[in-house]
């Protein structure tokens, strides 16, 4: 619920800070790191992707690898995908093209050969009151 990437699901040794909703933790101005060039040639890439948080809006749970798609096409992958018991919905990370991440088709889960209704939400999916 708190959507905090973990590593082998939404981060690998493949994926910039950036690609992961990590950017507050990166000094990229400053640069000097191992990795900076890299991550800022991947940062100019249009179809670079992109983490979103996304919920089920029919009954179902995504996992870990199903597809996500939109427009009868497979856009990206579930990285992570659970019950939420605080917000009694079905919540789930993926990663789709950065075009597609904050707006665009409606959203679709493939969760056992159903495509199930999804929308992209903000994250994290639950912040202290």
């Amino acid at each position: 619920e708190a959507a905090l990437p973990l590593y082998g699901h939404e981060l690998d040794e493949d994926t910039t800070p950036l690609e992961a909703g990590l950017a507050r933790f990166v000094k990229r101005k400053r640069g000097g790191f191992i990795g900076h060039e890299a991550m800022e040639r991947r940062a100019t890439e249009p179809d670079r992707p992109c983490l979103i948080g996304f919920e089920l809006l029919d009954r179902g749970v995504a996992r870990a690898e199903h597809e996500i798609g939109a427009e009868g096409q497979v856009i990206g992958r579930v990285t992570s995908g659970a019950p939420s018991p605080t917000l009694g919905k079905s919540i789930g990370l993926g990663y789709v093209p950065h075009p597609l991440a904050e707006t665009g088709p409606e959203l679709w889960v493939n969760v056992r050969g159903r495509q199930l209704a999804a929308r992209r939400v903000k994250t994290p999916f639950v912040t202290k009151t």
